[in-house]
């Protein structure tokens, strides 16, 4: 479902990534470890698209996304990519249930009809959430927030699902329940699942784990 081959990315100032090769399979749950600022968040922002490699190729189910426009790259995301974002990135004025249907309003070909909105409530339910989706970003906890921004990510059944810290805000149990309705996703749809993590006591719930400071060379 990932295909990264050769992978090549700078940034002005001297960072520079090189990936010689990483894939994940469909319903696979890879973790992704590895210490700040080595990269694992610039690998999810290549492989769905919100950044270009300078070289190389990433493949997303059978899509190669460098060879995409901008405005293609933004429909794959939306159509076939659950994308946890580290800090939210939630719509500050939109209530709960609008952020999770985001996707809906802003990819065109997904349809934003009656099983879209059961489907965001039961997430929402599913999540704690249930009593709270007209309530705004602001009116929310942090926890509460990166919940919202995980039942995001998931809603639209995506092909992958690619979290950056997607527990790191949370406690314990909603750590669990979190990481739970990740793993159910992924093995309901087969979607494969990329995650990048601090937290060392998840990493025995994934299929595998990479170590991103051995995977990754100097460019």
């Amino acid at each position: 479902m990932i295909e990264v081959r050769d992978l090549r990315f700078a940034y002005g100032g001297g960072f520079a990534l090189h990936v010689p090769a990483l894939s994940v399979g469909a319903g696979e749950r890879v973790a992704v470890v590895g210490p700040s600022g080595s990269g694992k968040t610039t690998l999810l922002n290549l492989v769905s698209g919100i950044a270009v490699a300078d070289a190389g190729d990433v493949v997303l189910d059978g899509v190669a996304v460098g060879a995409l426009s901008d405005r293609d790259r933004r429909r794959l995301r939306a159509a076939r990519v659950g994308f946890v974002f580290q800090e939210f990135a939630l719509v500050d004025y939109l209530p709960a249930e609008e952020n999770v249907l985001y996707p809906y309003r802003v990819g065109t070909g997904l349809r934003l009809d009656r099983a879209a909105r059961d489907r965001a409530r039961a997430l929402l339910a599913d999540f704690g959430l249930g009593a709270k989706t007209q309530r705004r970003p602001h009116q929310l906890s942090q926890g509460e927030r990166q919940r919202v921004a995980i039942a995001r990510a998931l809603v639209t059944r995506p092909k992958a699902i690619l979290a950056d810290e997607a527990t790191g805000n949370l406690d314990p149990a909603n750590k669990e329940a979190a990481l739970d309705l990740l793993f159910a996703q992924a093995a309901d749809t087969g979607a494969a699942l990329l995650c990048v993590t601090h937290d060392h006591e998840l990493l025995p719930r994934f299929d595998r784990v990479v170590d991103f400071a051995a995977l990754a060379v100097a460019a």
